[in-house]
């Protein structure tokens, strides 16, 4: 099991503490020598207040926070968790994420999502209604802008370290989304959710291991219609209590419990976020984490490594 540890650039409220290129370059380094496999950022560019002020979360653009990440560290990967590409131009994405790759010597993890608010996409002036479509649209021009110089007469060198591309990581927990990963991505990224909030998330309800289970043997299964080895796709998940908003990280011990459970049914990335008030606190949750936690299950399960 390998972990990727959420950079907390939506603490506005603290800016001075974790919303600044010293602080992302510190908190970075902190996560690669304690063991961390990657650091990760959400993709908001417009979200409505609305939203923001009822429970939702601003950001930093993800591909810039990510380079500084890069800049201050060696090995850890970059990941983006989850980078809309129905909110830019394909081939704008395309250059900026080869961009990260190149400059950061070939450490970029791009999980990509249809993207569930309405209200950004029409301040984005991006198409809603289409948004699966246009995400699928915009993986192929992206992958074939990553492995030629020229795409249709378009210039599209330099090219990414990694070949045929950055992996590909697909988020959603619908059959749709499943498929996808296996005939576009190299991993998939499913996210703890409640039925009762599917409507508003755009995406069914993922609320016990026996749900993620029933999906992980759906993945398997289009894995064998497609001839693929499932064994070739990343899975990664949240363990619980561990999100953004949470107050206060879950035991240690319960948490490497429910890594063990994860990696059991074919998980091979844990996503977490760990609470704090100050940097400080948060260097040193760092640390207890890596102590009490990875020590334990960084080699637990296994699976596919991403491409570099």
């Amino acid at each position: 099991m390998r972990f990727s540890l959420g950079l907390p650039v939506h603490r506005v409220d603290a800016a001075a503490e974790f919303v600044t290129g010293d602080a992302i370059a510190e908190i970075a380094r902190a996560a690669e020598l304690a063991g961390f496999a990657a650091v990760f950022l959400t993709d908001h560019p417009a979200p409505p207040a609305r939203w923001v002020h009822g429970g939702g979360h601003v950001t930093t653009d993800p591909l810039v926070t990510l380079a500084f990440a890069a800049a201050a560290t060696s090995t850890i990967r970059l990941q983006t968790n989850l980078f809309v590409p129905a909110y830019r131009h394909p081939l704008i994405a395309a250059k900026a994420v080869a961009s990260l790759d190149l400059m950061s010597g070939g450490r970029v993890i791009l999980g990509v999502g249809a993207g569930y608010l309405e209200p950004e996409f029409h301040a984005l002036d991006a198409d809603f209604e289409h948004r699966n479509h246009v995400l699928d649209d915009a993986l192929r021009t992206m992958v074939a802008a990553w492995s030629a110089d020229d795409v249709d007469g378009v210039a599209t060198a330099p090219r990414p370290v990694q070949q045929p591309g950055p992996p590909v990581w697909i988020g959603g927990n619908s059959k749709r989304a499943i498929r996808r990963a296996v005939e576009l991505g190299q991993g998939w990224v499913p996210m703890p959710s409640p039925a009762s909030a599917a409507p508003h998330l755009r995406t069914p309800g993922l609320e016990s291991l026996d749900d993620l289970r029933s999906r992980v043997d759906y993945l398997r299964e289009q894995c064998a219609v497609a001839g693929r080895d499932s064994d070739d796709l990343d899975i990664c998940f949240m363990p619980s209590g561990l999100d953004m908003f949470a107050k206060a990280t879950p035991d240690a011990a319960q948490v490497v419990d429910d890594v063990a459970a994860l990696a059991s049914i074919g998980v091979t990335w844990a996503t977490v976020a760990l609470p704090a008030d100050t940097r400080r606190e948060l260097l040193t949750a760092i640390d207890s984490f890596a102590r009490d936690v990875l020590s334990h299950s960084t080699e637990v399960g296994g699976g596919a490594i991403p491409r570099r």
